[in-house]
């Protein structure tokens, strides 16, 4: 399993709109493995492997993953140099207190940490401590004071500053969601190796999918494919707390075949083809629905005249936080479906 480059991935910020850094790690990452790439007006990379054996009407096969991360843009500097932001992505606050982040701007990135406005602990009373700030009431200190202007523009990126680590059979990094996609767009590729193939591939790492599958409707409708496969996270809540019908997933077993959440409904016939293939070859998954949010397998499934559309997920616990955390046999059984199924689609 190639965690480097996964690490590099995660490691890299873009937050929706500000994908350009991923974008050009994938494009170092990729040469030789596509016959056409480009970058669309909305910043995704969309990339094209053509069959390889002759086919009459190939199939358009599109894997869509997105680059970006949930994450802040800078609104509001005060004159102390006390900056203020707001989200782009959906942030649970409690997960917000006392975090080292990383100011992206023009010049470079700056480091700082981010903590709620209001009195600390030692001088605030017990009801304070009770108050869970919204995102717009915490505030980001780089240390310069006054002169934090003169580095940090309205528009600038933030993101937080967490390294990649391993854990037993765990990976942990901000940013799975959704690394872990692009790290699967490049090493399904890869696994084709030298395949006759006979569908056309595409595939598409796409823009500001956390700010409602912005980039992926835009690449969908250039591409027009046959088939569409959203390549994301999915929860893993077996933690505990969590009843049992509520897990989505359990991790270690197996890649999710997503079949339903708010923004679609799987094709069945395509479930069933994938489930035949992970049966035959012994890839383990699991079948998984969500009861709200959405991903860019939608967005394919919609475009222009409709696709048939399904999920591919890895189960991650601790989502949208800076220790998500995944199995490594999910997403090498996720990597090991999606070079089967393009093998023989």
């Amino acid at each position: 399993m190639n965690i480097d480059l996964l690490r590099r991935l995660c490691e890299t910020p873009g937050v929706p709109g500000h994908e350009n850094r991923v974008r050009d790690l994938i494009q170092s990452e990729i040469e030789g493995l596509f016959d056409e790439t480009s970058v669309d007006p909305m910043g995704s990379l969309l990339c094209r492997r053509d069959p390889r054996k002759k086919v009459r009407s190939p199939k358009k096969v599109m894997l869509l993953c997105h680059m970006d991360e949930i994450g802040f843009l800078v609104s509001h500097i005060t004159d102390k140099g006390f900056i203020y932001v707001q989200p782009v992505g959906g942030f649970d606050p409690r997960n917000l207190f006392s975090r080292r982040v990383l100011v992206s701007t023009d010049d470079g990135d700056l480091k700082g940490v981010m903590n709620p406005g209001g009195r600390p602990i030692h001088i605030s009373s017990p009801e304070e401590r009770k108050k869970i700030p919204e995102p717009a009431e915490f505030v980001i200190d780089i240390g310069l004071g006054e002169k934090t202007k003169d580095h940090v523009s309205v528009g600038d990126m933030v993101t937080m500053d967490e390294p990649l680590i391993e854990i037993g059979d765990k990976i942990v990094s901000k940013a799975l969601d959704n690394r872990i996609a692009c790290w699967l767009g490049i090493e399904a590729i890869r696994g084709l190796g030298a395949a006759k193939h006979g569908c056309e591939v595409h595939v598409a790492f796409t823009s500001q999918e956390e700010v409602g599958l912005r980039g992926a409707r835009a690449a969908s409708f250039a591409v027009k494919p046959d088939i569409g496969l959203g390549i994301d996270t999915t929860l893993a809540c077996d933690t505990p707390g969590v009843p049992e019908q509520d897990r989505t997933t359990v991790q270690g077993k197996g890649f999710g075949l997503h079949v339903k959440d708010s923004s679609f409904i799987a094709d069945r016939e395509l479930v069933k083809e994938i489930e035949a293939i992970a049966v035959k070859r012994k890839i383990p998954f699991q079948r998984t629905m969500l009861r709200a949010g959405g991903q860019d397998g939608a967005a394919a499934q919609q475009a222009a005249a409709g696709a048939k559309a399904v999920g591919i997920v890895v189960g991650t616990r601790y989502i949208h936080t800076v220790t998500e955390m995944l199995h490594k046999d999910d997403l090498t059984a996720a990597r090991d479906i999606l070079t089967a199924y393009l093998k023989q689609a």
